[in-house]
């Protein structure tokens, strides 16, 4: 007995060693890796499983499968590539730097010929994507982190099983954890009707088996090729605004016609291949509305390659701005580069908004927020909070320049750890249309400085602290 807790003992220490060594050359601050690897040394048997879950930073196996994948899916890559580049809306050598930029992040062309709507909430959102679902004649892509089997949930699994019966393929894929309480009814019934539905396992192949803190926090659905949504609502009762808890649900969402539908959807083939191993035979030519449209970039961001996209992106945004950027995300606990720009901005004289919820539905990042703010609380930054509900839109607005709509929040989680999608619309009547709509939730927000903050007690300040530990996780 004796023995055998000394070889276990041993093997202990041997891992904690060798994950401390892994945290040395991996951990993503030099901070990070002095906390790890003090932890693992000093309390092993406790920081272990811990490290495992929550001390990995880069997403395993997905690029490995996609380079593994057959050569008809390497082939249909590249074409789709050369189609979008027929489709360039910049020329590389005229367009602005940051555009530059921002499709070297995508790996993908801002594309000219797109029409884009503007869906503000809950209600607009889900008519649109319920009428395109309706009218599809040969297929239907959808990808979203909630899905519940409540209302909402029931009339959209109705509506699939039609389709699927009618003779339309239908591929769901939905997130392993955002869609935890989901019923094994909900997919047994869609899958019974010819539904493709499948989740997106984090934790696919025997290494990746800890790969616990990632999120496929995407929402795409696209119809025929010809039509694509990107924003942030998920599929559930409380984003048509029926929760109890938070009431009026603010959100914002993006319809999309033209060629950087294309683009969208070889986000969905990516990700469905990940979680399947199957390919997809889908439209490769996107129609193309007349004159140059809204010039329009798809910048897919995720853990799985070694750029940190959706924090460079952030970054460059901001810099980017001369004369204001308007930031609206329901969760805040960005890292010092974000930080660091929104602070040049202001010092430059740009009008730099952020705009969040007043109410919270996870108190944990609310606290961890709530030191940031403190650390923005100077001249040239205003800070909003949403006053009618609950506020879950993630759009960005710079200048008269460009507007971004899509699911990355301005936290640490987006930037490094979930799968996203954010549309990027180079045009200044989309830009106009979306500070239009973000001056509307202002006029209803309560804005709050650096004199209005209130002072907490030491226990409330304690805990913003705490949450602060945790906040490149959250």
């Amino acid at each position: 007995m004796l023995t055998l807790i000394a070889v276990l003992v041993t093997v202990v220490e041997v891992l904690a060693i060798l994950m401390a060594i892994h945290a040395v050359m991996y951990a993503r601050s030099s901070q990070g890796a002095v906390a790890w690897v003090i932890a693992l040394i000093t309390f092993p048997w406790l920081t272990l499983p811990f490290y495992w879950v929550f001390g990995r930073n880069k997403f395993h196996g997905y690029l490995e499968a996609l380079r593994q994948g057959s050569l008809e899916k390497a082939r249909e890559v590249k074409e789709q590539i050369e189609t979008l580049e027929r489709y360039r809306a910049f020329s590389p050598e005229d367009q602005p730097d940051t555009y530059r930029l921002f499709e070297s992040l995508a790996r993908a062309p801002f594309t000219r010929g797109n029409k884009v709507r503007l869906l503000v909430n809950g209600k607009a959102t889900f008519e649109a994507i319920f009428s395109a679902i309706g009218e599809a004649e040969n297929y239907i892509l959808l990808e979203f982190f909630i899905v519940r089997d409540d209302a909402l949930g029931l009339r959209l699994q109705k509506l699939l099983m039609e389709k699927a019966r009618a003779g339309v393929r239908v591929y769901f894929l939905y997130d392993e954890i955002g869609s935890r309480k989901l019923k094994a009814g909900y997919g047994r019934r869609l899958r019974d009707a010819g539904v493709q539905f499948r989740p997106f396992f984090t934790r696919r192949g025997f290494f990746n088996r800890f790969q616990l803190n990632f999120r496929n926090h995407r929402k795409i659905v696209v119809v025929d090729g010809r039509e694509a949504f990107v924003g942030g609502h998920n599929v559930g009762r409380e984003y048509l605004g029926k929760s109890r808890r938070f009431g009026f649900w603010r959100d914002t969402h993006m319809g999309v016609r033209g060629p950087a539908v294309l683009a969208v959807q070889r986000v969905f083939e990516g990700d469905w291949y990940w979680a399947t191993r199957a390919t997809l035979s889908l439209r490769r030519d996107p129609e193309n509305e007349e004159g140059m449209g809204t010039p329009l970039l798809v910048l897919p961001t995720d853990p799985a390659h070694n750029l940190e996209a959706c924090s460079l992106f952030f970054v460059n945004a901001i810099l980017a701005a001369r004369k204001r950027v308007w930031i609206a995300s329901p969760y805040f606990v960005p890292n010092d580069a974000v930080m660091q720009a929104l602070q040049t901005a202001a010092l430059r004289g740009v009008d730099v908004r952020i705009l969040l919820p007043s109410r919270s539905d996870f108190w944990l990042v609310h606290l961890a927020g709530y030191a940031y703010l403190q650390k923005l609380a100077m001249e040239g930054i205003r800070i909003f909070r949403y006053l009618p509900g609950f506020l879950h839109q993630k759009v960005m607005l710079v200048d008269d320049q460009f507007a971004a709509v899509g699911t990355a929040n301005a936290d640490n989680r987006s930037f490094y750890l979930n799968f996203e999608i954010t549309l990027i619309a180079a045009d200044s009547k989309v830009a106009e249309t979306v500070g239009e709509m973000l001056q509307r939730d202002f006029n209803v927000s309560c804005e709050v400085n650096a004199q209005s903050l209130p002072k907490p007690l030491w226990f409330y300040r304690f805990a913003v602290r705490f949450a602060g530990l945790f906040s490149p996780v959250l």
